[in-house]
């Protein structure tokens, strides 16, 4: 390939880079325009006051309150079990891969942990009705049927390999020199693990953190399937919750006409919903680059 032949190449690659980039940028664009414009025609109906702090949603009722704090409390709560359940989970199987699995191990358990991150969210959600339910139930006095603790261990299932993955490149990215300088001054393994590198690697790991939180707010199908749909603003995990992305699910199934008060709320919910794992995101940036280790 001649110097001329090689320079229209580039151009060409480079031109449609940017059509990429641009066409990106462009589809995030129109998604933000069309949450604005929706919520907008919404809000002109409804209190944002109402809106935010209501504690009742029922805008397919004949007597419609639009408080959306039950759909923001299912939400948190459904989050926060799989967190509880993703974050420790995934950390111990980060520490392991990265401090003491042999490489031919890693090479192996890595890919068949990244499955889980393959398989589609509606068989997650099947699970967790037909199989987790069930097995709660045996020992957990009074859960329902649909309740908010099943479908919130089986995302922390799903998100494991998004902590895992992303903890354990944050921890095989901490200098060797760090390491050796802790066994040089009589540190065991173990020390050296979670004294020296979890520390030294804590702003990827807060950062795949918030990234997994991110992920399990944004869920859809499993809490759409195993949570029920019943907006309540509540604590207690047994229960039968609404969370936002179920409600779009339902609203969105075409029973509601186009264009009515009740359609837009799905667009309002949809940009409270947007923001907040947006917020989520800026976070998961300004941890990344506040804990960051500088190393010479």
């Amino acid at each position: 390939m001649n110097a001329r032949s090689r320079t229209i190449f580039e151009f060409i690659v480079e031109r449609a880079l940017f059509l990429c980039a641009a066409g990106s940028i462009l589809v995030t664009a129109g998604i933000i325009l069309v949450l604005v414009w929706e919520s907008a025609a919404f809000l002109r109906d409804v209190p944002l006051s109402e809106f935010l702090f209501g504690t009742v949603w029922t805008p397919l009722f004949y007597d419609k309150h639009f408080g959306v704090l039950p759909l923001v409390a299912g939400t948190l709560l459904a989050s926060a079990i799989a967190m509880v359940v993703a974050l420790p989970a995934g950390l111990l199987i980060a520490i392991y891969l990265s401090e003491y699995a042999p490489s031919t191990l890693r090479r192996v358990v890595r890919p068949v942990l990244e499955v889980l991150a393959g398989v589609p969210t509606v068989v997650y959600g099947y699970f967790a009705l037909q199989f987790v339910t069930p097995l709660l139930q045996s020992f957990v006095p009074g859960l329902a049927g649909f309740n908010a603790l099943s479908p919130g261990i089986v995302m922390g299932i799903m998100i494991l390999p998004l902590v895992s993955s992303l903890s354990e490149d944050a921890l095989r990215s901490v200098p060797n020199g760090l390491r050796e300088g802790a066994y040089a001054l009589g540190a065991t393994r173990l020390q050296t693990s979670l004294r020296v590198v979890v520390p030294a690697a804590f702003s990827g790991i807060s950062a795949a953190t918030v990234l997994a939180a991110s992920r399990a707010i944004g869920e859809t199908m499993i809490v759409a399937i195993a949570a029920g749909q019943q907006p309540r603003l509540t604590l207690d995990p047994r229960v039968p919750v609404e969370t936002m992305t179920a409600y779009i699910v339902q609203v969105s199934l075409g029973d509601t006409p186009a264009g009515t008060l009740e359609y837009r709320t799905i667009f309002a919910v949809g940009m409270l919903l947007f923001l907040s794992t947006f917020i989520l995101n800026l976070i998961s940036n300004w941890l990344r680059e506040r804990f960051r280790e500088e190393y010479a």
